[in-house]
């Protein structure tokens, strides 16, 4: 795992964690002291499990999820993913470790606590929908409100509310038979957000779905976080979902967490060769913003510059644009090699005549993949421009062509 991802268990909680996994391990078998011991000695879960007959789900998992983000895990499969999410809400019960829900160790409460923890805190959404077909699109998202007692006014009100919040408005009264899988988990969605939790966990929710619907599915999840700013784990096999979703990426093998970080961090810096190859092939253009490829111009020349000076200044750099700045750095336009030997030849006194004015910019947040058809219409490399409209740096095409997947 990479060092710099482990969190220090003597830290005093921040307030906006709500969530912190210590430690967690998962055994599945008898002879577990041993199975824990071979695993200190660096055996692997292969030669445990037929030394054992111990199965190691999860190996020493700890993560922080803050308040408010989502939060992905994502690894092969029998990486040890879902069997996380489901010791959160103790829908299995780890063999050690510490899982504290704002502030509280959810391994230590009883069945009591657990019922109260799922029924108003920590709501879950399955892969397989897990809707009731006896029930209509309402009755199912009625259903946990229903469970906690809440009047037939206040929980379908409720329930409406959630329904126009997934998109299935007119829909409320139509059985679950009626809808396409998409719709489905709409109303997974809808049900869990119904009790208004503090906390989703999301298991592999949209893996079932064909590739638009899914696509669909999480532009949904995301403007429903925005909205409600909700606090999410996402399970995933899928890195450029992971990676869309998440504010924070965990990548598992074997049970244990590989490396923790920003996608923008894990993009750029792979802790081994196995997270390398984990994210060969995957669309670094709809991860990595135009910040992480920009450049320094080599060539900057104010706008009373003389023609002179623009020739000189783009012979000495080797480029055959220069781009043109004002006294407080803002962008102004692009003079060509052959727009400043024209005004020499016209002896004009400045290159303002000769500017390209009205070139296209981009801001240094935009992702790769926004910039590409801009970029392709563009003659020299796009001028990065910050919110006063002074100038960063450049993207070149060569840059962007080198990020596609």
């Amino acid at each position: 795992m990479n060092q710099e991802s482990v969190v220090n268990e003597s830290e005093v909680t921040s307030p906006e964690i709500i969530l912190s996994v210590r430690h967690l391990c998962k055994f599945y078998g008898i002879n577990r002291l041993a199975a824990r011991k071979m695993l200190q000695e660096g055996s692997g879960k292969s030669e445990i499990l037929q030394e054992t007959g111990v199965t190691v789900a999860i190996d020493d998992v700890s993560f922080d999820v803050e308040k408010g983000k989502i939060f992905t895990l994502i690894g092969p499969s029998g990486s040890g993913k879902s069997t996380v999410v489901r010791c959160i809400n103790m829908l299995q019960c780890p063999t050690s470790g510490k899982i504290l829900f704002e502030g509280s160790d959810v391994t230590k409460m009883n069945r009591h606590e657990l019922h109260d923890l799922r029924r108003s805190k920590i709501s879950m959404v399955f892969q397989g929908f897990g809707l009731m077909s006896h029930r209509d699109v309402l009755g199912n998202v009625t259903y946990g409100l229903e469970v906690r007692g809440v009047d037939k006014i206040e929980r379908e009100r409720k329930a409406m509310e959630m329904i126009e919040l997934v998109g299935l408005n007119g829909w409320e009264r139509k059985s679950t038979g009626d809808l396409s899988g998409g719709m489905k988990q709409r109303v997974g969605i809808a049900r869990a957000l119904c009790n208004d939790p503090d906390l989703l966990l999301m298991d592999e929710p949209f893996s079932a779905l064909d590739p638009l619907s899914r696509r669909d599915m999480q532009f949904e999840l995301l403007s429903i976080q925005k909205k409600l700013e909700k606090t999410i784990v996402f399970i995933t096999h899928d890195i450029n979902e992971a990676f869309k979703i998440g504010d924070t990426v965990g990548i598992m093998r074997d049970g244990r967490i590989e490396q923790l970080g920003t996608p923008e961090n894990l993009a750029l810096s792979p802790a081994n060769d196995y997270i390398k190859e984990f994210l060969y092939g995957m669309d670094r253009t709809k991860i990595l913003s135009v910040k992480h490829i920009m450049i320094t111009p080599s060539c900057l020349i104010h706008d009373h510059a003389d023609p002179h000076t623009a020739i000189r200044e783009m012979n000495e750099n080797n480029v055959s644009t220069a781009y043109v700045i004002g006294r407080a750095m803002e962008f102004i336009g692009v003079v060509t090699l052959n727009g400043a030997l024209q005004a020499r030849h016209d002896k004009l006194p400045s290159v303002l005549s000769v500017i390209m004015r009205g070139v296209p910019t981009v801001e240094q947040d935009v992702m790769i993949g926004d910039i590409i058809s801009v970029a392709s219409d563009t003659p020299f490399p796009l001028a990065v421009v910050d919110d006063r409209g002074r100038l960063s740096g450049i993207v070149s095409r060569a840059a962007i062509l080198s990020n596609l997947s």
